[in-house]
């Protein structure tokens, strides 16, 4: 089945991590939230399946593994890399989504929390950005004989090390638990630098894939 074939707006099934990148991505095509986990992942791509959906996206932030890759700069892999295993998004889908920005992404099955893990992987893979949901999204796809893509921006990069509020802050549906997080500033108020700068950095990603949507829309409506 050609991605070129498909109608965007009632066939694309987008899968994001957190609640606050769906009204985002809804732009594209119907959403599910995932949890940011790849069970939840898992789960919500075939979901979408059973929708109806006929193409699948994996949408929201990334970590940086690449030093080169900043705060905000678009992550839309040819490759994706899961549990040793690559796959290979739609070519279509990619010149859609503006065409590629990294060579491999990673499929990560945690959360990675500091600058040495992010060094590690970046050495070990050639990967250049990781997140939860792709490579969850990219073998329900392959099984399913459908078409997938990632497009995703980059939240914290390389060099920055998670706060452990941060790594604390979300539930099982993707979303913030603020009190969770109070707590753990309240119990060590030197984080709250570290997750200023997080914020930033979120903030910087969450504008660019409103502009990468914006465009992609636009996009479409001349196909």
């Amino acid at each position: 089945m050609g991605f070129a074939a498909l109608d965007p707006s009632y066939d694309w099934g987008i899968i994001t991590g957190l609640a606050a990148e769906a009204p985002i991505a809804r732009h594209l095509g119907v959403t599910r939230t995932a949890g940011a986990t790849p069970a939840g992942s898992v789960s919500a791509s075939k979901r979408l399946i059973i929708d109806g959906a006929r193409a699948l996206l994996s949408f929201g932030l990334a970590g940086g593994l690449d030093p080169a890759l900043r705060s905000g700069m678009l992550v839309i892999p040819r490759k994706v890399l899961a549990a040793g295993e690559q796959f290979t998004p739609d070519p279509a889908m990619i010149d859609v989504l503006g065409g590629p920005t990294i060579e491999l992404a990673l499929g990560g099955t945690e959360i990675v929390p500091d600058a040495d893990a992010k060094r590690c992987l970046w050495e070990q893979t050639d990967a250049s950005a990781v997140d939860l949901e792709s490579g969850a999204v990219a073998r329900v796809a392959r099984e399913h004989g459908l078409p997938f893509a990632v497009l995703r921006a980059v939240c914290d990069p390389a060099e920055r090390n998670l706060p452990p509020a941060a790594l604390l802050a979300l539930d099982r549906r993707g979303s913030i638990r603020l009190l969770t997080m109070l707590a753990s500033v309240a119990a060590k108020p030197s984080q709250i630098p570290e997750l200023m700068a997080l914020a930033r950095d979120a903030a910087a990603a969450r504008r660019a894939l409103i502009r990468r949507v914006a465009e992609i829309r636009q996009r479409l409506a001349g196909m």
